[in-house]
C-alpha cells in the first residue's frame, strides 16, 4: 500500500470506526508505568470498558489501570485529536502534525507550530505508539497520557496552556455534554482531556502486513523473493556485529520493530564542529545503566515506514534507500556511537563482494512489506 491508497483507505474506514471495539466485562490488564502525574488525580471513565483487539503480529494492547478505554472516551479523544482549539489561535490540531494521509506522521522535515514556527525534530508517527515504552524521540514522556500534555504548552507548537484549554472546553456546551457522558458531571480538567486522547491513540494499531502474514501467519506467498532475502539480512546477527533487529525487535509471537533503549547512530553529530547538534536523551537522562546518552534517540517503529518519510529524528533523510546506505556505512562515527551499530566490513559469507547493491535493495523491499492498512478511526470524526 502506498501513501495514496492509505489516504483513500483512511476515508473509507472512518465511518466504521465505532464498530471496531468490542465490549469487555472487566478493564483490560494494566501495564506497569512510572506515575507521570501527581497521585491526587483520580478521574476515572464512567462507561463500560471496551477491548482493543491487536492485529496479527502485534502484542496485546497495554492499558493502564487508571484509564480503561470506553466507547465514550475513545470517541471524545478522536474529536479532540482533530480539534484546533488546543492551539492559542485555533490554527492547528494534533492531526496537523500527525496526518492520517501519511500514516499519522508528518511529511515535512519539521512540523510547524502556531504562526508557522518550525520545530527542531520530525514528528513521529502515532500509529502503534501505544507499544512504545516512552514517548517523544528523547523519551521524556512515560505514557500516552503524559505525552498529550507536551504540545499544548510548548512555545513552538500550540503556544497555549493546560488551563487555557480547560477554559475553552468548559465554555463549549457541546464539549461539556460529551465530557459528562464520558467522565461524569463536573468541571472539565486536562486530565480528562489527556486520558481521552490517549484512549483514542491506543486504538491506532496497525499489523497484519505482508510480513506478518508471512512470518506469523504462515503465508509463504505474502512476501516477494527480494523481501524474504531482506528479512534474512535484517535478522542476521553475523553482519560482523549487531543486526537490524538489535534495535528494531522481532519476537517469536509479535514484532514492535522498536526498542526500549536509546541509541546514538551519529545522526546528531556535526563532523565539522565536532559536536552534537542535538543532545537527545541526555537532556532527560544523562546516564542510563552506565551508558552515556548524548546524541541518543529512541528507535522509531519500522511499521508503515514506507509511508512516513522523511526519516530520522531530524527528518534529514528523504528515502529508505538513503537510510539503508547510512547504516551500511556503520552510521556516523562519533565518540559516543552506539555499540549496536553495524561494524564494517560485513562478512563475505553474508554480503559477498559485488552484491551490496542487491542486499540494500532487498532490505528496502522488506521494509516496504511492513505496510499495513490504516486502523479504523485514523481519520477525522
Amino acid at each position: 500500500m502506498n501513501r495514496s491508497s492509505w489516504a483513500t483507505a483512511v476515508l473509507l474506514a472512518g465511518a466504521a470506526f465505532s464498530q471496531s471495539v468490542t465490549q469487555s466485562d472487566a478493564p483490560p490488564r494494566a501495564r506497569s508505568y512510572r506515575t507521570p502525574v501527581p497521585a491526587a488525580r483520580k478521574v476515572f471513565p464512567i462507561g463500560k470498558p471496551v477491548a482493543i483487539p491487536a492485529p496479527l503480529g502485534l502484542p496485546p494492547v497495554p492499558i493502564p489501570a487508571d484509564n480503561p478505554p470506553t466507547a465514550e472516551t475513545i470517541a471524545l479523544g478522536r474529536k479532540l485529536f482533530f480539534d484546533k482549539l488546543f492551539s492559542r489561535d485555533n490554527s492547528i490540531s494534533c492531526a496537523s502534525c500527525h496526518d492520517p494521509k501519511f500514516a499519522m506522521a508528518d511529511p515535512r522535515q519539521f512540523s510547524l507550530g502556531v504562526g508557522g514556527a518550525p520545530g527542531t525534530r520530525n514528528a513521529p508517527a502515532v500509529v502503534n505508539a501505544v507499544f512504545n515504552n516512552t514517548q517523544f524521540w528523547d523519551g521524556r514522556a512515560v505514557s500516552l497520557e503524559q505525552q498529550a500534555e507536551g504540545p499544548t504548552a510548548n512555545p513552538v507548537e500550540f503556544q497555549h496552556s493546560l488551563v487555557g484549554v480547560e477554559r475553552r472546553l468548559n465554555a463549549d456546551p457541546n464539549y461539556v455534554a460529551l465530557f459528562e457522558r464520558a467522565w461524569g458531571p463536573g468541571p472539565i480538567t486536562y486530565e480528562m482531556v489527556e486520558k481521552s486522547i490517549a484512549s483514542y491513540e491506543r486504538t491506532l494499531v496497525a499489523g497484519n502486513s505482508p510480513f506478518d502474514r508471512y512470518y506469523y501467519g504462515g503465508d509463504t506467498t505474502a512476501l516477494s523473493a527480494s523481501a524474504i532475502r531482506g528479512l534474512k539480512l535484517f535478522l542476521n546477527p553475523s553482519l560482523n556485529g549487531p543486526s537490524c533487529v538489535s534495535c528494531h525487535r522481532i519476537d517469536p509471537q509479535f514484532a514492535t520493530f522498536t526498542d526500549v533503549r536509546f541509541h546514538n547512530t551519529g545522526i546528531a553529530w556535526d563532523p565539522v564542529a565536532q559536536a552534537m547538534k542535538d543532545i537527545g536523551r541526555q537532556a532527560v537522562a544523562p546516564n542510563e545503566r552506565g551508558i552515556q546518552t548524548i546524541g541518543a534517540f529512541k528507535p522509531p517503529t519500522l511499521r508503515n515506514i514506507a509511508l512516513t518519510a522523511p526519516y530520522q529524528h531530524d527528518g534529514s533523510m528523504k528515502t529508505l534507500e538513503e537510510v539503508v546506505d547510512f547504516y551500511f556505512q556503520g552510521g556516523r562515527k562519533n565518540p559516543s556511537l552506539s555499540q549496536d551499530m553495524p561494524r564494517l566490513p560485513f562478512e563475505a559469507s553474508i554480503v559477498p563482494p559485488g552484491t551490496e547493491a542487491q542486499a540494500k535493495a532487498d532490505i528496502v523491499e522488506f521494509l516496504k512489506a511492513l505496510t499495513s492498512d490504516p486502523p479504523e478511526g485514523a481519520s477525522a470524526p
